[in-house]
């Protein structure tokens, strides 16, 4: 009798697919089988490239004459690990009574690439029928019905393609460079850092990412405190008054004048009292008064990366750490696939939605929660998203937000605190999209005293909506902690002082009308300084890579790649633990504040004597996108590498030359 088989990344996630398909038979030596089923699964990689010496002995010794490294036939291994469970594999895979062979793996190119290596040295019985399982639960439903739509293999071989090009990308540019700087560079870095030998690693992420932060520390570095003066009157009328701001314009005196510093500030301190005295005894007349109503909308729902930032704000762990994290609460189906760029719903999903809401309601025993649930029924909210920000085909790849399935609940209490913390961040943000937006008032006043113009306004909530849930008056659980710079508690204090001075003008601003005129009661110099820039923390530097195109000057090139970071939502959290494990950058314990070592600067200078486009985030996105082009069929393979051989011959002509 013929047989299904089907693989899955690891043993855990076989189980669930076994309790999907109601696979009750006893567990074999790394299998599973019933009458018309054997589930069965790797455990990670199975398959790796082999390195250099395999294809020749003589190419295990660093040398010159042997650079660059490029085959035109490339070995694979088995990992000697994991070769038992790749000989049950490939064993099941070569059954005769196989006739559909389903590959389960992880949906994404990462999945797919571990998949595809084991296929690629299995062999399997060439007349079993390949397909593909793609979903974005672990759901009993979500997994029946991938099986139940699961594709034909070859529908997924411009992902496969992609996938192996990424690997050949990383191995080619950090074997080849790695050596070649390291030839060249690497006794004067041993000498400089003290140590007997040393070696240089570089990669087509990794090395940009330390540029990043190696920049940014010498920003930081070499930033000089510049201090301003800025001028703020305080108007009013009898015991009522408010304080507003001088900005220049362009009927001011002292427009472009060599005396600012700023549109707001003077230079020294002696100009501004001077231009104070200039204004003394003047009348003030309120020429523009603005009362408006203003409407903000819950944020996006959680990427990956989102949520890794998020994570590391309020609960001072590392991206990889949040990954792991997720990818449990995804196995133990309370959420949807972690390792998405996408921050919104697809259509068909919206339409749908109502089962994660009805699930949360019936399954999630937390007394927030279901209070934020009980209004929802109470005041009506409707669930209907197809025509919100928060459902849009156009922005979705492989998968869409992390979102909370309303299943898995009898996983829930054997979850750790932190575990079950995330995923109530998680639940809290899907939640918030159905909310209504938070309203003001805003009032925006500029005073007039001949040409030179004071400007003050006033903001208050007067319609909580979605901040209900996410912003809560006193009671957020959750430790929220400030990591972005060193004098957080400082700029907290001068927000809260900020927010005092608003609320304040506030109740004065809503008496004042248009043509009024009122008294100048006082004028104050209040100093100023420039801030440096703040250093990245493990969870912002998540947010730094996946928005790298953003930091791409040229306009059309910045377009091209519009969408394309650095690395992937399924490879960041590890470059950065490379980074570290190598020693080229520290990642504070208590704040996950991120600075270089001297050997990541001095390798940093390296590079960026050497090789610098490696530093630029342009190179490194503009290669993202031509691996996500490969994918979506818009160039061929072969295109894709035919540039990165000419990239490494070029540069390699380039070094050696300089020698």
């Amino acid at each position: 009798m013929s047989k299904k088989l089907l693989i899955t990344e690891k043993p855990s996630v076989a189980m669930e697919f076994a309790k999907a398909l109601k696979i009750t038979t006893n567990r074999k030596n790394g299998y599973l089988e019933s009458e018309n089923w054997i589930i069965t699964w790797c455990v990670g990689h199975l398959v790796t490239m082999s390195y250099p010496e395999k294809y020749d002995e003589k190419l295990k010794l660093w040398r010159l004459e042997t650079l660059p490294f490029i085959p035109e036939e490339w070995k694979y291994e088995i990992i000697p690990a994991v070769q038992n469970q790749f000989n049950i594999v490939k064993e099941l895979m070569q059954r005769e009574d196989i006739e559909e062979i389903y590959n389960a793996g992880d949906s994404g190119r990462e999945g797919e690439y571990i998949q595809r290596l084991v296929f690629m040295m299995a062999k399997p019985n060439p007349k079993a029928k390949m397909k593909r399982v793609w979903i974005d639960s672990q759901t009993e439903e979500e997994i029946t019905r991938g099986i139940r739509e699961a594709k034909d293999l070859s529908e997924y071989d411009s992902l496969s393609d992609s996938a192996y090009l990424r690997a050949k990308e990383d191995y080619l540019i950090g074997i080849n460079f790695s050596r070649l700087l390291s030839i060249i560079y690497g006794r004067k870095l041993a000498q400089s850092i003290h140590e007997e030998r040393a070696s240089i690693s570089v990669g087509r992420v990794m090395t940009c990412v330390l540029g990043m932060i190696v920049q940014r520390e010498r920003e930081i570095r070499n930033f000089v405190k510049t201090k301003y003066y800025k001028i703020v009157g305080e108007f009013g009328q009898e015991n009522a008054s408010f304080k507003a701001e001088w900005k220049v314009n362009e009927k001011s005196k002292m427009y472009e004048s060599s005396k600012l510093y700023n549109e707001t500030g003077f230079k020294k301190e002696e100009d501004a009292k001077e231009f104070i005295t200039s204004l003394t005894g003047k009348q003030a007349t309120i020429t523009e008064l603005k009362k408006s109503k203003q409407k903000e909308n819950a944020p996006l729902l959680f990427n990956l990366a989102e949520i890794q930032n998020e994570c590391t704000k309020r609960f001072k762990i590392k991206p990889d750490e949040t990954l792991e994290i997720i990818q449990n609460l995804y196995e133990k189906k309370l959420v949807t696939y972690p390792r998405t760029d996408a921050r919104v719903l697809s259509t068909a999903v919206a339409k749908e939605i109502s089962k994660n809401l009805n699930g949360i309601a019936r399954g999630f025993k937390d007394e927030e929660i279901q209070g934020y649930i009980k209004k929802m029924v109470d005041e009506k909210y409707s669930t209907d998203l197809i025509k919100t920000k928060y459902v849009n085909d156009s922005k979705i790849t492989d998968h869409y937000a992390i979102t909370p399935t309303g299943q898995g609940y009898e996983n829930y209490n054997q979850l750790p605190n932190l575990q079950k913390e995330i995923y109530k961040v998680i639940v809290k943000r899907f939640l918030a999209i159905f909310y209504p937006p938070a309203e003001y008032n805003k009032i925006q006043v500029t005073v007039n005293i001949e040409d030179e113009t004071f400007y003050c306004s006033g903001k208050v909530c007067i319609k909580q909506g979605f901040l209900e849930i996410l912003k809560p008056k006193s009671t957020e659980k959750e430790k929220s902690v400030e990591t972005e710079n060193e004098n957080s508690e400082e700029d907290k204090n001068k927000k809260e002082e900020n927010k005092k001075q608003e609320d304040n003008n506030l109740e004065i601003l809503k008496t004042l009308k248009k043509g009024q005129k009122i008294e100048i009661k006082n004028f104050e110099i209040k100093d100023a300084e420039t801030s440096p820039p703040t250093r990245y923390n493990s969870g912002s530097i998540i947010l730094a890579m996946e928005n790298a195109g953003k930091l791409i000057e040229e306009e059309e090139l910045r377009e091209q790649i519009k969408g394309a970071g650095i690395g992937t939502s399924a490879t960041r959290a590890e470059i950065m633990k490379k980074l570290e494990k190598i020693r080229y950058i520290e990642i504070n314990g208590k704040t996950q504040i991120i600075t270089p070592t001297d050997k990541g600067e001095r390798i940093y200078d390296i590079v960026f004597r050497s090789m610098p486009d490696m530093l630029n985030p342009k190179l490194t996105a503009s290669w993202e996108k031509g691996l996500d082009m490969v994918a979506k069929k818009e160039i061929k393979p072969e295109e894709f590498m035919m540039k990165l051989k000419n990239y490494i011959h070029t540069k390699f002509d380039k070094l050696v030359v300089k020698m």
